[in-house]
């Protein structure tokens, strides 16, 4: 029976599916196996080249072997199968050199990411033991520096080092553990000694200092204002309960550095850590209420989205370049181009987009687990969340359907990633998600606009913050209710075998999801 043009539009969406594996897959080679990697772009190449030839040379063939003239009589089946082989290949072979291309772009673009990771001066002063100057920018906001007493932690985007009173120009990130920090987007000169730093999707140096960074000129006026932004985030909460306290700036802006340590653990046993990671929600929020206006007020296409635009460039200035934010950017600008086309953006084919597009960027994003565990919700929302609300609405509404298929298909997307990492299943974390979904707009909306008005209108911002406030306080109440109950945290088969296992369930769950409900 054919599976109709749902299913037909989910197999057409699914088609940039195979690039985005190879990607990661050279990403990580890139990452793990650099010299593999290396060797590996030539052979790419090759490939891509042989696949090339391949299709010339089967269309060709095509062309070539169809009858001059009518009449001819029928082909024997001798004739049909060779035939039929071709006209395979020839659907495959674009398929196949589409891989190799985008595995050739990541390792190439990863021979370069290694140089600009630790440039040569950097690896000869961490050889030696030498101390060394840096001068650039600080990259993200600091955050106390676990181990340490009163260190503060930050990356500073290097633009040039000294060693040995010699300066070097560099394009390097540079970690920086120091007594002190600076503002996001000032200009800093550190001093200290490097070390290496192992693995991981961050910079690769490490510095510590024993003096605060010199600011040597203030952050950029957009930074200047995205940190007040921040800095009114913290201040219209810091009347509230601490659960509150913490939460408000992490849901709003993204600021986690207040929420309490055993909130934390409970919001993970809960399955509720999303929550306080801005990303793709948070876009989706905001990008839906600016359209919302813009069409209320009978605004152009165009216009429409420029304010989508505009409102997914302000979080993200607000919040700063993480890795999930950068992908649900990413995500975002994609749906804009099909917006302006006039046809609606395919899920699976935008998320697959963005992330060749970011490993391609920066291959070390293949071992970063936030940016993994939000490609695998959005997968598990694009690819799930549509036909769940289609099976669930004739029982319980549209709305409701849609409130449901949104917390289940994200856990069923993050499923394989999460026990791979923590071999502990969450009974009740749909539960938990569904619980909250509806104070999450309420939250993420309202405490940004306290955040806004905190200087411009401080008695305003105040109510703004009352009321997104008694939204954090459920969802921090949820997650400890959620928490305490009984099975919890349920052992889960540790290693690659309860990876796989977890695999094998998405699966399965996304066959019956997917297959049509009469051949169910």
């Amino acid at each position: 029976m054919s599976a109709g043009p749902a299913a037909a539009a989910v197999r057409a969406d699914l088609r940039l599916v195979p690039p985005a594996v190879a990607a990661w897959g050279a990403a990580l080679a890139v990452v793990h196996a650099p010299a593999a990697a290396a060797a590996l772009a030539p052979a790419s190449l090759a490939g891509l080249s042989a696949a090339a030839v391949l299709v010339l040379a089967l269309a060709v063939r095509h062309v070539a072997g169809r009858p001059s003239r009518p009449g001819r009589g029928p082909r024997t089946a001798a004739h049909r199968v060779p035939g039929r082989a071709r006209a395979a290949l020839l659907r495959a072979a674009p398929a196949v050199a589409l891989c190799a291309a985008t595995a050739a772009v990541v390792v190439v673009a990863g021979g370069g990411a290694h140089a600009l990771r630790a440039p040569a001066p950097l690896l000869a002063a961490v050889d030696d033991g030498r101390g060394v100057q840096v001068l650039g920018r600080v990259a993200d906001a600091p955050r106390p520096a676990v181990g340490t007493d009163g260190s503060v932690r930050f990356t500073v985007a290097a633009s040039a080092v000294a060693v040995g009173g010699r300066w070097h120009r560099v394009r390097a990130r540079v970690d920086v553990v120091a007594p002190g920090g600076a503002p996001l987007g000032a200009a800093v000169h550190v001093r200290g000694t490097v070390a290496p730093v192992a693995g991981g999707a961050g910079p690769t140096v490490r510095l510590r200092a024993r003096q605060p960074p010199v600011v040597t000129a203030p952050p950029p006026a957009t930074q200047a204002w995205a940190a007040g932004v921040r800095d009114g985030a913290r201040a219209v909460s810091a009347s509230l309960p601490p659960d509150v306290r913490g939460l408000l700036p992490a849901v709003s802006v993204g600021d986690t550095s207040g929420v309490p340590g055993d909130l934390v653990t409970a919001m993970r046993s809960a399955g509720l850590a999303h929550v306080m990671a801005v990303s793709g929600a948070h876009f989706a929020i905001l990008g839906a209420l600016a359209l919302a206006v813009a069409s209320a007020v009978r605004a152009p296409r165009l216009l429409r989205v420029a304010a989508v635009a505009a409102s997914g460039a302000g979080l993200l200035l607000v919040v700063g370049p993480a890795s999930s934010v950068v992908r649900a950017a990413v995500m975002g600008g994609i749906g804009l181009l099909g917006l302006l086309a006039g046809r609606r953006a395919a899920g699976p084919a935008a998320l697959a987009a963005a992330v060749v597009g970011l490993l391609a960027a920066d291959p070390w994003l293949a071992v970063d687990v936030g940016f993994a565990l939000s490609v695998a919700a959005t997968a598990g929302l694009v690819v799930l969340g549509g036909p769940l609300v289609t099976r669930w609405s004739p029982r319980c509404g549209r709305a409701g359907a849609t409130l449901l298929a949104a917390p289940v298909a994200a856990q069923l997307g993050c499923l394989p990633v999460t026990l791979a990492l923590w071999p502990t299943l969450g009974p009740w974390s749909v539960l938990a998600n569904l619980v909250v979904a509806p104070v999450i707009a309420p939250a993420t909306v309202l405490g940004l606009l306290a955040a806004l008005l905190a200087d411009l209108w401080p008695a305003g911002a105040e109510v703004l913050a009352a009321v997104a406030g008694a939204a954090c306080w459920w969802l921090a109440a949820v997650a400890r209710c959620a928490a305490a109950l009984p099975g919890a945290g349920l052992a889960w088969w540790p290693g690659p075998g309860g990876a796989v296992a977890a695999v094998l369930v998405v699966v399965a769950a996304a066959v019956l999801v997917l297959r049509p409900a009469a051949d169910r």
